[in-house]
């Protein structure tokens, strides 16, 4: 048998429109885990807000999050292959200081269990955590440790404009992404980092060629790991750019299982959806 790996994306992709794994996505999952294939969990959430969803799909496989930046194997500590791309903490702590010139109304820096944040007044998101334990106010004292990443909430009309400033100020250090919705964020990375990066670190270490990667997103960040896999799958529920990217498309959204579905056809597997 020729071992699979399976990247996937969690929310809009994995998880339905209550941010849950519905029966039938874990048992298909869990069907290719037992049958020797690797199922990655890919996401731009914190491994805080991951370790639950992928302890629940009861994998065995390393695991990337905040777009890139981080890889591990949550039960092999010691994986040789894992990484962990951070920022230089002077710029978290320079953006920190320009906040209302930039016209950002909050910013987090992640750690790898902590959030730091400019202010304790968190939206209500499942990405943010709820208990004190996992948040600290931002501060230069505070911030200790580079971040893995960065979070700055503005309204959608300004992202350009502070896009713009970070890329001016730090274009050979940091990658930008823009978020609109209902939270209108920035999230900063190093450069060079994005999901892509992660799916080739897993691969390369399980000698798994790019044809027998399949890649399952629907947002603009999974875009270069949709364009490396030898099976780039974009949602029903993706936006048209990475509908464009794909090479498949899933007949059923995000809220239908059309991820599972769309595995159960492709890997023939005996379960009823």
């Amino acid at each position: 048998m020729q071992q699979h790996l399976i990247a996937i994306d969690l929310d809009g992709t994995t998880l339905n429109n209550q941010s849950k794994l519905s029966p039938l996505t874990r048992q298909c999952l869990r069907k290719l885990d037992e049958m020797g294939h690797l199922i990655a969990i890919v996401t731009g959430r914190p491994y805080r807000t991951s370790i639950g969803l992928y302890q629940e799909l009861g994998i065995t496989s390393p695991m990337v999050n905040f777009n890139g930046a981080y890889c591990c194997f949550p039960q092999r500590p010691a994986w040789t292959a894992a990484y962990h791309y951070d920022l230089d903490r002077s710029i978290a702590l320079e953006l920190l200081k320009r906040q209302d010139s930039l016209n950002v109304n909050l910013i987090c820096a992640e750690g790898i269990d902590r959030l730091y944040s400019s202010s304790m007044n968190l939206p209500d998101s499942p990405y943010y955590p709820k208990e004190e334990t996992q948040l600290s106010k931002l501060t230069r004292s505070s911030l200790t440790k580079n971040p893995t990443a960065l979070t700055l909430f503005s309204s959608e009309d300004q992202q350009t404009f502070i896009k713009q400033q970070i890329e001016d100020k730090y274009s050979n250090q940091v990658a930008v992404r823009t978020w609109g919705g209902e939270f209108p964020v920035l999230e900063v990375v190093r450069a060079g980092i994005n999901k892509a990066v992660g799916v080739k670190a897993i691969a390369d270490f399980y000698h798994i060629p790019r044809e027998s990667i399949y890649a399952f997103g629907d947002e603009d960040n999974d875009r270069e790991m949709i364009e490396y896999a030898g099976h780039g799958v974009a949602m029903a529920n993706a936006i048209a750019s990475i509908k464009n990217s794909a090479d498949e498309i899933t007949d059923f959204t995000n809220d239908q299982d059309g991820l599972a579905k769309h595995l159960i056809k492709a890997f023939d597997l005996k379960i009823l959806s």
